[in-house]
């Protein structure tokens, strides 16, 4: 899924071509301008017949007393990746949403969603709905932000969700659309909406652990100690699917270290940031968790062979990993041993007493501002809160930031979402968006490195001189 989904890299070549078509395309507001001012408001975008007054897009009924007569005859395309959740689940969604509006739904999904959708887009022809998140290693949602790409839905949160008298804003989880994910120019305004979230940590073998009688680490120092012991027992502390999987845990590392003050600083590239006691208890501990790292992870941590590196935990040739709680459906046919049973714990706290965090991940659905029926792009986009769409996606293990679903929720799944409610507290955010600088990417400077941590090719004095030159260069382009 998400880089932790299976996908090809797109080729530099591909995505240089992509954008080179997208750049004649309408522009989405530049640094947060209203869309209206640039051009790409929904009226200007959308065809004659999918024009609908406001209280009509928003739920509201027109004088027909049918509150979708303004989408009559409207087909929007939507394109979603295929992940570990399957893609029956987004066909089954499409039909409610057609069945409930009338507006007809052309689905693409696939597993490297990039390279199916990059040459209709590299034409011109964009789909209306994209869900694609960030982290990915072809980095296509990344570059549409950087290039202001991406449609304006801070008004998606006042309609009405179709069918239901709630507004999408009444049904969304508090704190899911104040963060950079959702709103990367950091202007107040949405561009992104918050899909499928996962508490993300440290996944394991409660069954390994009880078996030898460990505890599970609460800081770092006892972490250290227990892979001191698993090592006498050819055991591997940690191991990690890909190092894109580092963005989740390096965000929560930061939050425990010093706070949401250290993390605000830090995803904006405050100068000399790097360079704090903070940041340096950061690269000291993620240093240090790479030399009790399997050595065979760098070998297979990529997108082809990454459940390879899972499967080390399975077979208690690892600990711990960091990962999301689709990791469970991702594993559910590989082998493992008799003793195995799914685990899940928080980053361990730097010092006794001090705050543990886990980060929580989500998915985002966004429009193309190049997409051609923008206001029926933005009803589908509000009825993915519907409770019938919500009901559909649970069913494949795809949670919506949906308040209280996760009464509603079942198996390993209730423990993967109560972790918060033992203390463990939520990290949400990114990094700050930058305009595009060559051969500087928030992966490449921050997460790939680990790598090279493991295998020995990097000293950690050289990751921290990378980050500080970088970081430089980001603030410098900062949108």
């Amino acid at each position: 899924m998400k880089k932790k989904i299976l996908c090809t890299m797109m080729s530099i070549s591909m995505m240089a071509s992509l954008l080179a078509g997208c750049g004649s395309e309408p522009a989405a507001p530049d640094n947060g301008k209203d869309a209206a001012d640039e051009g790409t408001s929904a009226d200007d975008n959308t065809p004659d017949d999918a024009d609908a007054p406001d209280d009509t897009a928003s739920g509201g009924e027109d004088a027909s007393g049918n509150p979708y007569e303004a989408y009559a005859g409207t087909t929007i395309s939507v394109a979603a990746i295929e992940t570990a959740y399957g893609s029956q689940m987004w066909q089954e969604v499409a039909d409610a949403f057609t069945a409930e509006t009338g507006v007809e739904v052309e689905l693409t999904t696939d597993k490297n969603l990039e390279d199916v959708i990059g040459p209709s887009m590299q034409g011109g022809e964009y789909p209306d709905v994209i869900h694609l998140a960030t982290g990915r290693e072809a980095g296509l949602t990344e570059q549409f932000i950087k290039d202001n790409m991406i449609l304006e839905i801070t008004d998606v949160l006042s309609m009405t969700v179709p069918g239901e008298t709630a507004k999408v804003s009444d049904k969304i989880s508090e704190g899911f659309t104040d963060t950079s994910l959702t709103n990367p120019y950091g202007d107040g305004k949405t561009f992104l909406a918050p899909m499928f979230y996962s508490p993300c940590g440290l996944f394991y073998n409660a069954g390994l652990l009880e078996e030898k009688g460990w505890e599970v680490p609460s800081t770092w120092d006892e972490m250290w100690a227990l892979g001191d012991k698993a090592k006498e027992e050819d055991i591997y502390l940690f191991t990690y699917p890909t190092a894109g999987y580092f963005d989740t845990f390096f965000y929560a590392l930061m939050y425990s270290v010093g706070g949401p003050e250290f993390f605000d600083k830090a995803t904006r590239y405050e100068e000399g940031i790097w360079e704090t006691p903070e940041a340096k208890t950061c690269f000291d501990i993620i240093a240090k968790l790479a030399s009790y790292t399997n050595p065979v992870t760098p070998a297979q941590a990529n997108d082809q062979d990454f459940t390879q590196n899972q499967q080390l935990v399975l077979d208690n040739k690892a600990i711990f990993m960091p990962n999301g709680t689709w990791i469970v459906g991702e594993m559910a046919d590989a082998p493992r041993e008799d003793n195995f049973k799914w685990g899940m714990t928080a980053l361990p706290a730097v010092k006794s007493g001090g705050d543990s965090y886990s980060y929580t991940w989500f998915e985002q659905a966004w429009i193309p501002s190049g997409a051609e029926n923008q206001d029926a792009a933005k009803l589908f986009v509000s009825y993915l809160y519907s409770d019938k769409a919500c009901e559909i996606f649970a069913k494949s293990s795809a949670v919506q930031p949906v308040a209280n679903i996760a009464d509603k929720l079942e198996g390993d799944n209730v423990m993967f979402y109560s972790i918060y409610e033992n203390g463990v507290k939520p990290a949400m955010g990114n990094f700050a968006a930058f305009d595009a600088i060559p051969g500087v990417e928030v992966r490449s400077v921050f997460l790939d490195p680990v790598n090279s941590l493991v295998s020995g090719d990097m000293t950690e004095d050289d990751w921290i001189k990378s980050v500080i030159s970088a970081s430089d260069q980001m603030r410098e382009n900062l949108k």
